[in-house]
């Protein structure tokens, strides 16, 4: 009872922490929102600290640094023992992971294979579908734009999709940039997401949103979408006359060394191994061919990409690649603008009961205070296919994970990671035994697993320097 009075305390003062840092953000009016019950008093208790984004043109803060150490005993052995294990009698066919320290790779490499019909080893280059991981690209290039002044967090959508209307027209000229990408345009939870799944194309039903009933007004509630969300990808094209696919691959993906990444089916059909999605066949998996759905609605789920690409990507976002995403970006970015309280009452993932004391959505991520600490993190999920990232920013880590099934065993690394860095109580959020794996010889030039490698190369493991 006592640790649950104390994460309901911290839990209050986050809230009321959030509140109070969104009040003078100037994404104008219609982006502003009080999305949490306000404490009757401040707690006295220390919380994480979140930035908070403030106009169209972010503060300058100085870059991101790892001001703690990983705790002691945090070893990238262990970690690659258990995805080692979770492929062991193809319990889930394939798997990727990749685990990056203060700008470095610590390991990026792959497990299992990629088709149980046509077996391949995973490595470091294998594609994946990335699912909602790509609402991380999404909110990243509008912030680009935004750093540079051809857009606002509070610019209108309609200004740039005159066409788009909602069941309330006053709603419809309500909608900003940032609204798209917290998930605050006030339409119902997956609107028109069954419409996706039976083949419908994006135009189809950015027209159909008229129709959609509405359940706040724009700016006041949390809800997460995949067809509104896409929505940035028009405001993309206006603004810089470039494709959204093309913007981010220009923008973001070459000059992070992101070169397995692409969009959509073909992209990923195209690269020079991928791996194919798996669902259950009786005790064990069957491939399938990739379905084009949600690849329809590119900023929310269109993109593929590496582990080795997924690693530059985590080492851009903890502030190590400023030439491309400067430091006021992404405090900006990564800033809770809307709380979502429910996923702290998750069945699925024992981990969110029990280490979130507060929960919220960005500008493409989800920010949680875990166990008093800030992660910054995205999952996804399609077909097959599942994936998760994390950041903890204070210690400058990041961690990855793709692999190509429905199973969720893997979602378990996230949690075993972080928890080792922050020298948390143990907990068994994966089911698996690494035996003596752990202690296996480690491959040849990497004698302490912790010790930092380079920008991931093309074999499996990276090399340190």
């Amino acid at each position: 009872m006592k640790d649950k009075a104390q994460r309901l305390r911290r839990g209050r003062a986050w809230q009321l922490g959030l509140v109070s840092m969104l009040l003078p953000v100037a994404l104008g009016s219609a982006a502003q929102s009080q999305p949490v019950a306000v404490a009757a008093s401040v707690q006295d208790e220390p919380v994480a600290s979140f930035p908070a984004p403030t106009d169209g043109r972010p503060e300058q803060r100085p870059p991101p640094v790892a001001t703690q150490p990983l705790a002691p005993g945090f070893d990238v052995r262990e970690f690659e023992a258990m995805a080692q294990a979770l492929v062991a009698d193809q319990r889930v066919p394939g798997l990727a992971m990749a685990i990056v320290h203060d700008g470095r790779v610590l390991s990026a490499r792959g497990y299992g294979i990629t088709d149980v019909r046509a077996a391949e080893p995973v490595d470091a280059h294998t594609v994946f579908r990335l699912a909602s991981l790509s609402k991380s690209f999404a909110g990243t290039i509008a912030g680009v734009l935004v750093s540079e002044g051809a857009l606002r967090w509070d610019s209108k959508v309609v200004d740039y999709l005159p066409g788009l209307r909602l069941a309330d027209p006053q709603a419809a000229e309500r909608v900003t940039v940032a609204d798209v990408l917290s998930h605050r345009v006030g339409l119902g939870r997956h609107t028109y997401d069954r419409d996706i799944e039976r083949g419908a194309d994006y135009n189809t039903l950015v027209h159909k949103l008229s129709d959609a009933p509405m359940t706040c007004a724009p700016g006041e509630c949390y809800s997460y979408q995949n067809v509104a969300f896409s929505l940035v990808g028009d405001v993309v094209f206006a603004t810089s006359g470039q494709f959204y696919s093309e913007a981010v691959s220009r923008r973001l993906f070459k000059p992070l060394g992101m070169n397995d990444a692409s969009f959509g089916l073909e992209g990923i059909q195209s690269s020079p191994r991928w791996a194919k999605p798996h669902v259950r066949a009786g005790r064990g998996w069957t491939s399938l061919m990739p379905k084009p759905t949600y690849y329809r609605v590119a900023p929310a789920a269109g993109v593929n990409a590496s582990i080795s690409d997924m690693a530059q990507w985590l080492i851009a976002h903890l502030g190590h690649r400023p030439d491309v995403l400067p430091a006021p970006l992404l405090a900006t970015l990564h800033s809770p603008i809307v709380g979502t309280p429910g996923e702290m009452r998750s069945r699925a993932s024992s981990w969110r009961s029990q280490r979130l004391n507060a929960a919220g959505y960005g500008l493409g991520w989800r920010v949680y205070d875990y166990a008093g600490h800030r992660v910054v993190f995205h999952g996804g999920a399609v077909q097959g296919y599942r994936g998760l990232m994390a950041m903890l920013p204070e210690r400058g880590l990041g961690l990855v994970v793709l692999w190509n099934s429905e199973s969720s065993l893997p979602s378990g690394l996230m949690p075993t990671v972080i928890d080792r860095a922050l020298g948390l109580p143990p907990q068994r959020w994966l089911d698996v035994d690494v035996g003596d794996m752990l202690y296996a010889r480690s491959p040849a030039g990497r004698e302490d697993a912790t010790t930092p490698a380079g920008p991931a190369a093309s074999s499996a493991h990276a090399q340190p320097e």
